[in-house]
Order: structure tokens, then sequence, then C-alpha cells
């Protein structure tokens, strides 16, 4: 099926582009909600999975070993700014590890924000890998390994026993086969998975309820996604996107984004879990469609549901101030039929 245009975008009184994509939500049972496009097509969830990829971090007792609290658990499941707490943060995991950024090995970039990229042209000669977006969640593996006596060397493999268990826990948490036929390599060196977009939303959802997980995982998850909603800034970064859409609602609202235009989301008061794809892969647009699919579920009226749609629909300027354009998301995905 061809999927339905979720956002447009415009310059003057014309349309100048228009994003496709699928979006779905769950209630705390799978059952669909609302669903736009084709969900059951398999899509790379990238970055937007990182929590399914931290829980041996805690299911192994290494964050409990190594006194993890919010804020380390947090840039577990993060893609950072590469701002400086965040660096600092990804080195002390190690460091109580016993090891330095030499054992990550998810390469080294400069931030891919403006503002924390300027910061680090003006103080280092270049990046380390701790300043890779990844860095947190390579630090939980890192530690994650070295507590329960793994080599670390080669972590990044699929071969690796610890990539093997987060190919068994994201099986389960998806319904999905997960295997050689549709792995990636993720820009960060791991395996990524294509999964069902419906899948993913009812593994996040599994996540949130607990429903079908043995005690251990649904307590893992919890301090997890609780984690991300305690310390939104760990989670992404000064003015990103993520971090943004959880301070709308501070404790009722977890999201995370992927790259090429995925994002996975939770409300844990309404027991909601969405998933969205923008299919061309724009983040203006997948940013757009998961703040008009949250807005959906907030009260008519509500400070949470105004801001998500201020987020969703909004003008652009141009360098001089001038407002030149609209994003706006669908009515479909924020007006419940």
């Amino acid at each position: 099926m061809s999927n339905p245009v979720l956002v447009e975008v415009t310059r003057g009184s014309l349309v100048e582009s228009r994003h496709r994509g699928m979006v779905i939500a769950v209630d705390g049972e799978g059952r669909v909600v609302f669903s736009a496009g084709a969900v059951d097509a398999p899509v790379f969830p990238r970055s937007a999975c990182k929590a399914m990829q931290a829980l041996p971090l805690v299911e192994s007792g290494a964050a409990d070993r190594y006194g993890f609290g919010n804020r380390e658990l947090a840039i577990a499941c993060a893609s950072h700014s590469g701002e400086d707490d965040h660096a600092a943060l990804a080195a002390s995991m190690l460091a109580r590890a016993g090891l330095d950024e030499e054992a990550l090995e998810c390469g080294a970039h400069w931030s891919f924000d403006q503002g924390p990229l300027i910061h680090q042209a003006r103080t280092l000669a270049r990046p380390s890998a701790l300043h890779n977006n990844c860095s947190g969640k390579h630090a939980g593996f890192v530690c994650a390994a070295c507590h329960t006596g793994m080599t670390v060397a080669g972590y990044v493999t699929y071969e690796h026993p610890l990539q093997a268990e987060i190919r068994a826990i994201m099986a389960d948490l998806t319904g999905a086969v997960l295997a050689h036929d549709n792995c990636g390599t993720d820009g960060c060196s791991i395996p990524t998975y294509a999964v069902p977009l419906d899948g993913l939303a009812r593994g996040f959802g599994r996540m949130l309820t607990g429903s079908g997980l043995q005690p251990l995982r649904a307590r893992a998850a919890t301090r997890l996604i609780e984690a991300c909603m305690a310390e939104p800034f760990y989670v992404a970064g000064t003015r990103r996107f993520c971090t943004l859409l959880m301070e709308v609602a501070p404790g009722r609202i977890f999201a995370k984004t992927g790259a090429e235009g995925v994002y996975c989301a939770l409300l844990p008061e309404q027991g909601i879990s969405i998933a969205v794809k923008c299919e061309d892969g724009a983040s203006r647009a997948a940013e757009s469609m998961v703040a008009a699919a949250l807005a959906r579920f907030f009260e008519p009226g509500s400070e949470p549901r105004e801001r998500l749609l201020a987020m969703a629909n909004h003008t652009m300027k141009n360098w001089n101030g001038i407002e030149v354009g609209t994003v706006r998301a669908a009515p479909s995905l924020f007006e419940a039929a």
C-alpha cells in the first residue's frame, strides 16, 4: 500500500514538500488504537530501540554493581549531542569498570548539533569516542560485558555473546525473527535489525506494561524508561527534540529517535506505545509526526497537548528571522475520529 502524506511543508502559499509515513499506537494489551500507512512493513529502528539494547546492563546486575543511577541509565539509552557532560558521564561509567575510552568500538565524530559542534571545535583538537552520540550505549555494553565475564574486544560484532543476547531480547519483545537476513550495520558499528513497525510499537508497549515479561525483565524495563524520563538531557541534549518532548510533561512522556526518520514514544499514564517512520527519512517530518501522535492522547486544551501541537505544526524562519513557511502535520494524526 502507498503510505499517506502525514506532513506537509509550505513556502509562501504553496506546498513545497510532502512527507509520507507510517504511524501506529497500541494500548497495553497490544491492540491497535490508531494507525496510518503500512505499519506491518519492516523498518530499521536504528537508535530508537536503545532502551531495548540496554536491558542486559540492568538485567545482568552490572548497573547495580557499578552504582549506576538515572543519569547513567539514561545515557545508556541515548543518542546524545556530545556535550561536555555527556562525554564526562560516559567516561565515568567506563572508569567504574576499570577501563577508558580505548575500550569503545563506536568510533569518533564531531557533534551533529551546531552549538556543541562549535564548542568542540573551540576546545578540542579532535573528538574522541566519548563524543560519539552512542558512547553512553557503548559504555553500557562494555560494563555489561565486564560484569558478566565476556571478552570486551569485538563486542560490536554479530557473533559476540552480548549482541546475541540483545538479539534474543529484541526478538522476544517485538515478535520478529532476527537473523542475518534482516540485519544491517548501524552507524556505531553494532548490528541493527529490520522489524515490522507494529512489532516495534508492541515491543515498547511490553516494556512499559511488563505484559508477558519475566519479572526481572519487567523491572529492568521500567527502570530504564523511568530513568530516561527523569534525565531527558542525558537521552539527547540541549534543545534536542527527544529532550524537549519529555520536558513537555515530565514523567508522562518517553521519547527516543532513531536515524532515518524513526521515533518510538510511550505514555505511561495511558499505557500507550507509539512508533513512527517517515518514509523518506526526514527528521523534521518524523518529529512533527510523533509530536502530533502524542498530542492525540492528551485532553483538548490541556497544556501538554497545546505544546505538542505547537511542536508538530510550526512556522519556519530564514536567517533574518522572516517567516517563510510552515511544517504541518496531517490532522488525522492528532484528531481522533
